[in-house]
């Protein structure tokens, strides 16, 4: 494998530091979580202790400040090494914490972010509706305001909702004028206890069985206007801004999940005998690993290229879609083809491939599915 040049000697310290930390407070109680279907609230402040849910964020209200994205990329890559990747913290503070960030007022900032880095507060987004996934101009979700005291009377319902149930502030994607289409989307900050939202079931899924995805419901919820993000009637634009980040963390641990399942299955196969020999000592076995070790690296390359174009602040909507798109489509092939080498054992929940190919199946639907993926390229270039 090449070396890579984005980590210097600092990134590789703060990695050893992440990965001692998931082998002590994730890996030996993920199975537990699996089983109840969402994360202890304890594994989130413990995270926050450790510096590991704020790198990015501002230094004032208790965050690293880091300048660049190769810590949150280092806590994402551990996560999928410990095969843990129904803990939601790459959606806390890669996904919706940088919404507070650029757009947050300085009260808001205050009021929240201390407690967002300390892992005493989860966040959420709620972008998809039953009637609305990839298209967001055609949420339904109405935030309209009342009269009588500028608040908001927010009415609707999410879903596929990460963090659902344990999540204390939720960035709520609602119609502030639902004649204006998308420019009349506004995004509103929703707390855990208003009056009128509630959660609904935690969704059963084929994979990520840790991760409390959930329903979420809105019935007249009167919503402050000192809680509306950023400007009115700018909800879309927000989300486009900040969606490319979003696309490169799946990417990020696309690649990190083909690595684990390679790492896996050559162990495997070096083990595993038939016929007298390893298994990995037949010519097939030798070329399927060669080929996915080729293509994992290849993978590898470009998205720590863009991790680069990320941090000077030039990462297109185009190449994150190309890194979501094609990076995903060969996790799911990668992992595929570990699992058939693993033969029956594979099929196995108790082995972790079983497990690492149920959750890789989602990643080429949210965040955009894998064919808008594509629509994004193509209209990039003029078509």
């Amino acid at each position: 494998m090449l070396d890579r040049t984005l980590f210097g000697p600092e990134h590789e310290q703060f990695r050893l530091a992440v990965r001692r930390f998931m082998q002590k407070e994730v890996v030996p109680h993920y199975a537990q979580w699996e089983q109840e279907g969402c994360v202890a609230r304890e594994l989130w402040r413990k995270a926050g202790a450790q510096g590991l849910l704020g790198v990015n964020l501002p230094a004032a209200y208790g965050g690293g400040e880091a300048h660049d994205f190769c810590y949150s990329t280092i806590v994402m890559e551990e996560l999928m090494q410990a095969n843990a990747p129904g803990v939601g913290f790459s959606l806390h503070a890669n996904v919706a914490a940088p919404y507070l960030v650029a757009y947050g007022s300085e009260e808001q900032k205050a009021r929240w972010l201390p407690g967002v880095v300390a892992g005493e507060l989860i966040l959420a987004i709620a972008m998809t509706e039953p009637s609305a996934g990839s298209d967001l101009a055609a949420v339904r979700t109405t935030a309209l305001r009342d009269g009588t005291a500028g608040d908001y009377l927010l009415n609707g319902q999410k879903t596929f909702i990460t963090n659902g149930l344990l999540s204390d502030l939720v960035i709520v994607v609602a119609k502030t004028d639902p004649a204006a289409g998308r420019k009349g989307i506004s995004l509103l900050l929703v707390e855990r206890g208003m009056e009128g939202f509630r959660r609904g079931r935690k969704l059963e899924k084929i994979g990520l069985h840790a991760q409390d995805t959930a329903e979420l419901f809105f019935d007249n919820v009167r919503v402050p206007a000192a809680n509306l993000l950023g400007e009115e009637g700018c909800g879309f634009g927000y989300l486009m801004g900040n969606l490319p980040q979003e696309r490169l963390t799946i990417a990020i641990k696309a690649v990190a999940a083909c690595e684990f399942g390679l790492a896996v299955t050559l162990d495997y196969c070096r083990q595993r005998h038939a016929f007298g020999q390893s298994i990995g000592s037949f010519q097939h076995s030798r070329f399927a690993l060669a080929e996915m070790q080729t293509e994992t690296q290849i993978a590898r390359v470009f998205v720590d290229r863009c991790i680069e174009e990320l941090n000077a602040g030039r990462l297109s909507s185009e190449t994150a879609a190309m890194a979501k798109w094609w990076t995903t489509d060969l996790e799911g092939r990668v992992l595929d083809r570990c699992l058939q080498l693993h033969g029956g054992y594979g099929y196995m929940l108790e082995y972790p491939i079983a497990r690492a190919y149920l959750d890789a199946r989602v990643q080429r639907i949210y965040g955009g599915t894998n064919e808008i993926m594509k629509e994004i390229i193509g209209r990039g270039m003029g078509l």
